[in-house]
């Protein structure tokens, strides 16, 4: 029987029976932990590293991304005070970009916000209540992030 050295969904590091330095593994995966339970990047998608970081700061990896980046495209990246984690998504993974408070969806490859809506218009027939009642949702689902403004 093979062992399982890491979880099937994050890549988290395990501890093996008789693993000498157990606290390095578990350590690695505290991090990764605290970096993508409840994810916040600083922004993102970027080509380059940032060029001060602060312990705990996670960005977005963009396709072109070189340097300590090169080819983690679409990878969370975290500054630790050992230097880069990575954490590849999953499908359906959210996160939210702190820079502009939107929320952020991996599917299909690729990191996308959600459609933007707009104020309702058009038709012949103006129900003016019905609009305004319309615009007020739509901001309040702006404000919670879960819409963007046209």
């Amino acid at each position: 029987m093979t062992e399982t050295t890491q979880t099937a969904r994050f890549a988290l590091p395990l501890l093996a029976m008789a693993q000498a330095q157990k606290e390095v593994t578990h350590n690695e995966a505290l991090v990764l932990l605290d970096a993508l339970v409840h994810a916040a990047i600083e922004d993102g998608p970027l080509e380059a590293p940032p060029p001060s970081p602060a312990v705990g700061q996670c960005w977005l990896v963009g396709a072109g991304a070189g340097g300590d980046w090169a080819g983690q495209a679409d990878a969370v990246a975290i500054w630790c005070e050992g230097g880069w984690r990575f954490a590849a998504p999953r499908a359906g993974m959210r996160i939210v970009r702190l820079s502009d408070g939107v929320w952020l969806r991996y599917g299909s490859g690729a990191w996308a916000a959600p459609d933007a809506l707009a104020n309702p218009g058009g038709g012949t027939t103006i129900d003016a209540e019905a609009r305004s009642a319309i615009a007020a949702l739509i901001q309040l689902l702006e404000a919670q992030g879960l819409l963007i403004s046209a």
